[in-house]
């Protein structure tokens, strides 16, 4: 094979302003979990390193409220992630670290008695434990920095020479590793992505597209369920006046909708913030109103309790009866909360332009998230439209004092997909379901294909209903190529992108868990380092030599 080397340095680059630039073996743009992971790996590997990370936070979702890992397969866990969820354990070996609770009362089905490790946790905790792992490590760490993304990127021979900040500050490296959730560097460095959902004609898949049918089809012998989970109650009006199209429709509800079934398009499934809530009065922040709340963005809310026939604790068919989250128990008296239900903390269909939209733009879309989160959860617990037994149970919990900032509302908004890199492999759902093997496997991934809803639209009866929701379970571990997350050659050959996987919409679906981010950047920093001892575009780091390596620093490959 023909090998790409290493570039050097230009001199039309060393000007002034680069001789004050920093220069590293390996830079990683992002310090999600993945970045995380491949900084430790990188300083294991002993190349120099820094995290570069926008917010003054480290770890996105793992310390941003996801505690409740979505696992899929725990003996697919291996490397540094595994280490990670073994730290959770110790960490909560020690008394000390239980103030609201016993250890002996705290029970959660993820913790199988005889595990090695611990999968749920608190925010802050899995912050504490990050910096323990990091501080072993020679890492360097710069906050608050975010990539100047429409001229930050320069490029020469198809490499990266360096990157900008929008402070002006720059950092040189043999190799990128991209680990945000949106791939601003990848997209800044011309590498081709893409967003939204491809049509299932595209690769011959099922699940992708547009998905509003009523059925429940089968996937290889498997229930896949759609259109009935998180959906309204049937009769739930959307006009602004019940029965009058003229006034108007209720606010979030897509005019256009719903689309084709099948067909492609560029709608992004919901975003909204994993709530760590709790029911203990000391460290409980009671939920309240926030100053641009509007009442008419929680009317589909009320009517949906309304429609409910008979009691209202029998009005949906799984999870909780009454209040739409799930609510799963975290240390401590704490909680994950995720969106459950027809109308829930999924912002639905607010959310389209967020991979491509500028800084200042997506930050008015997390703030509209925030507020509309915030709204919601004082509307299910004090506003008199809502019945009063969900308004006794929400009202007793609230965001906690001792958890993220002043109100207890993280910074980190749950990206559930943005941008998705185009290489020269595509991970799709044959190779989810494991009828397509992936070639050069550098991680086991196993969750099932989960999209939330994309849309909200009125269905042809003149009801409110949401499309978008995939639950495609019971998949065995599968592996992922290490060819998805290198761009094309011709593209970019020092980049490395184990985040914005080169995958469909609904493959990416169940790649985009916390766990397999963190194998996925592990890996990325160990072929990082291969490219950079034998001088080697990443697209040309030796399979057998990657596999040999991830295999002794016990990543799962098989």
């Amino acid at each position: 094979m023909h090998k790409r080397s290493f570039f050097a340095v230009p001199a039309l680059f060393l000007s002034c302003s680069l001789f004050a630039s920093q220069i590293y073996d390996i830079v990683i743009y992002g310090g999600t979990s993945a970045g995380v992971s491949a900084a430790i790996q990188s300083s294991r590997s002993g190349k120099s390193v820094v995290v570069i990370e926008p917010t003054s936070r480290i770890g996105g979702l793992t310390t941003g409220g996801l505690g409740a890992t979505d696992i899929g397969s725990k003996t697919s866990v291996g490397g540094i992630s595994k280490e990670f969820y073994v730290n959770v354990k110790e960490y909560y070996a020690n008394t000390a670290n239980w103030k609201y609770q016993t250890p002996e009362s705290y029970s959660q089905d993820r913790n199988a008695p005889g595990d090695d490790a611990m999968w749920t946790f608190e925010p802050s905790a899995a912050l504490k434990i990050y910096h323990q792992m990091l501080s072993r490590e020679k890492v360097e760490i710069v906050y608050k920095e975010r990539l100047n993304r429409k001229n930050g990127v320069k490029m020469k021979s198809g490499n990266i020479v360096s990157i900008e900040m929008e402070s002006g500050r720059f950092f040189k490296a043999k190799v990128f590793i991209d680990a945000t959730y949106e791939g601003d560097l990848m997209a800044a460095a011309g590498v081709s992505y893409t967003y939204g959902r491809e049509a299932n004609s595209q690769y011959g898949e099922t699940l992708n597209g547009v998905q509003f049918n009523s059925s429940s089809p089968m996937l290889n012998g498997r229930l896949s369920h759609n259109a009935k989970y998180h959906n309204f109650i049937e009769g739930v009006d959307p006009y602004v006046v019940k029965g009058d199209p003229t006034s108007g429709v209720l606010p979030f509800i897509d005019p256009k909708g719903p689309g084709k079934n099948g067909e492609g398009d560029k709608r992004i499934q919901a975003y909204c913030f994993r709530m760590t809530l709790t029911d203990v009065p000391e460290n409980r922040i009671p939920f309240t109103k926030p100053d641009d709340y509007n009442e008419l963005n929680y009317e589909l809310l009320f009517r949906n309790y309304e429609a409910a026939k008979g009691p209202v604790s029998k009005m949906y068919f799984y999870g909780d009866p009454l209040v739409p989250w799930i609510n799963t128990p975290m240390p401590n008296r704490k909680t994950d909360t995720n969106n459950q239900k027809g109308f829930s903390t999924d912002f639905i269909g607010q959310n389209y332009n967020y991979p491509d939209a500028s800084y200042e733009e997506r930050e008015k879309i997390v703030k509209a998230h925030r507020s509309y989160q915030q709204g919601l959860m004082w509307t299910l617990a004090y506003h008199p439209r809502i019945p009063k037994e969900v308004r006794d149970v929400v009202s007793q919990w609230g965001t906690c004092k001792d958890e993220h900032s002043e109100d207890g509302w993280q910074e980190q908004l749950y990206i559930r997909e943005a941008r998705r890199m185009i290489s020269s492999y595509v991970m799709t759902q044959y190779n989810c379901e494991g009828i397509v093997k992936a070639p050069d496997v550098i991680c086991m991934a196993g969750y099932g294909m989960d999209s939330h809803h994309t849309q909200r639209f009125i269905d042809e009866n003149g009801y409110v209903k949401n499309e978008g929701n995939v639950e495609a379970r019971g998949l065995k571990p599968y592996g992922v190529s290490y060819r998805s997350i290198v761009p094309r050659a011709e593209e970019c050959r020092n980049l490395i992108v184990p985040v914005c996987v080169s995958s469909t919409h609904i493959a990416f679906g169940s790649l985009r868990m916390e766990p397999v981010f963190m194998i996925l950047g592990q890996s990325a920093a160990v072929a990082a380092a291969i490219a950079i001892d034998q001088q080697l575009a990443v697209q040309d780091v030796p399979y057998p030599e990657l596999r040999k390596k991830l295999i002794k620093l016990k990543q799962i490959l098989d």
